[in-house]
């Protein structure tokens, strides 16, 4: 099957899932020492890897039982050059590292792949800085020149598309979109809103979905909302327009604390999976273009299940 830049959630009758919260699966259900809460440094050595391979290998099977496609997300939110410096890794590793999560998840979409279940790899960009705070800003052209490295090393791979996640302003967001269309690869644009439904700079979801798509010729495949609860953002959606026909996919937190009640908790908030799969069917006949489907902080996979159940209900 030809996978190269072909994708197949912007047409899909049914929706596509993703995974959860890798992170927080990792930490506070497997144990695991992710420092800088860095997945990539699992790839290291092959008891990382399996660990990571299990992981993904449960949301598969998921999506398989459902009869519905999957967007299986390359481990690499961490994996730029501020933070790889921080952990350690020089810039060749670095490349290496990005690298080395593609064929991890070429692997698994090998492994779990079906006719009913078609898998894109989507190489994972997280922001320079932390994705709660948008401090130290970038300007577009910035940022496109610092995510760059890691188009590029995505650019060389089986990667289908690249997806910034959890990202803090339209500045940023631009320049990942621009980097990505230098390296020919399709770019999906994921912010994060704060409990007012505005993203931790102050600008509304409407505004910076305008700007990017204003300032990056509509070069964005769509835009996803991660990294918040439904009820941070429900409110926001309620506001009418274009821009929300732009948001294709969602990637809530199993809980409705804020950013920095998250940032403070020692044990894991994981919510109601039944009440966030009813959330999310609330919210279906605003998000008329929404495919794809999963979790983010807290979430594991009974909550992408419920997720997925409750918006084709």
């Amino acid at each position: 099957m030809n996978h190269r830049h072909r994708l197949p959630q912007l047409d899909a009758a049914r929706p596509f899932l993703t995974d959860g919260g890798l992170e927080t699966t990792l930490i506070f259900h497997r144990g695991l020492d992710l420092p800088c809460f860095a997945a990539f440094d699992l790839l290291k050595d092959d008891r990382g890897r399996d660990e990571l391979r299990t992981y993904f290998e449960r949301y598969v099977a998921l999506a398989r039982e459902r009869g519905v496609g999957f967007v299986l997300d390359t481990v690499t939110w961490r994996a730029n050059p501020d933070w790889a410096a921080w952990l350690g890794y020089g810039l060749d590793d670095l490349d290496a590292a990005n690298r080395t999560a593609v064929v991890l998840a070429q692997e698994i979409r090998a492994a779990g792949e079906a006719d009913a279940t078609p898998i894109v790899i989507n190489g994972v960009i997280g922001p320079r800085g932390d994705g709660y705070d948008p401090s130290g800003l970038m300007s577009a052209e910035e940022a496109r020149g610092y995510h760059a490295r890691q188009v590029a090393a995505f650019a060389d791979t089986a990667t289908d598309m690249v997806t910034g996640v959890t990202l803090t302003n339209p500045e940023e967001a631009i320049g990942i979109a621009r980097a990505a269309r230098d390296h020919g690869l399709p770019a999906v644009i994921s912010f994060t809103l704060e409990t007012d439904g505005r993203l931790p700079d102050g600008h509304s979801l409407s505004d910076a979905i305008e700007r990017v798509d204003a300032e990056t010729g509509g070069s964005v495949a769509y835009f996803m909302i991660n990294c918040a609860h439904p009820t941070h953002f429900a409110g926001a959606l309620e506001e009418d327009g274009a821009w929300r026909e732009r948001i294709g996919g969602l990637r809530a937190n199993a809980s409705a604390k804020s950013h920095a009640e998250l940032d403070e908790a020692e044990v894991l908030d994981e919510g109601d999976p039944a009440a966030l799969g009813a959330q999310h069917g609330a919210l279906r006949p605003l998000l008329g273009s929404v495919s794809v489907l999963g979790g983010c902080c807290g979430t594991d996979h009974r909550h992408v299940d419920a997720i997925g159940r409750a918006w084709t209900q």
